[in-house]
């Protein structure tokens, strides 16, 4: 079975999990210090995905899914 993740994405996430832990590791505009686990594999895999790794596409946002349902039960009223 072939693997999701190329070694390069997964040393950039490594990268970005070494930072957390420092604390040196900040979000994009805001600038803010990364705190949560979950946050800093994202970045480390944005990383990734723009230096070409093999990195599976984004998953789309449960926002989106839940405004949809919203909408479309109002139209059947």
């Amino acid at each position: 079975m072939a693997r999701r993740y190329s070694k390069k994405a997964s040393q950039k996430v490594k990268r970005a999990m070494r930072e957390r832990k420092r604390g040196t590791l900040r979000s994009g505009r805001s600038g803010r210090k990364v705190k949560s686990r979950k946050q800093a594999i994202a970045i480390g895999l944005s990383e990734a995905r723009r230096s070409g790794a093999k990195v599976p596409k984004r998953r789309s946002s449960r926002k989106r899914k839940t405004s949809r349902r919203r909408s479309s039960s109002r139209k059947k009223k």
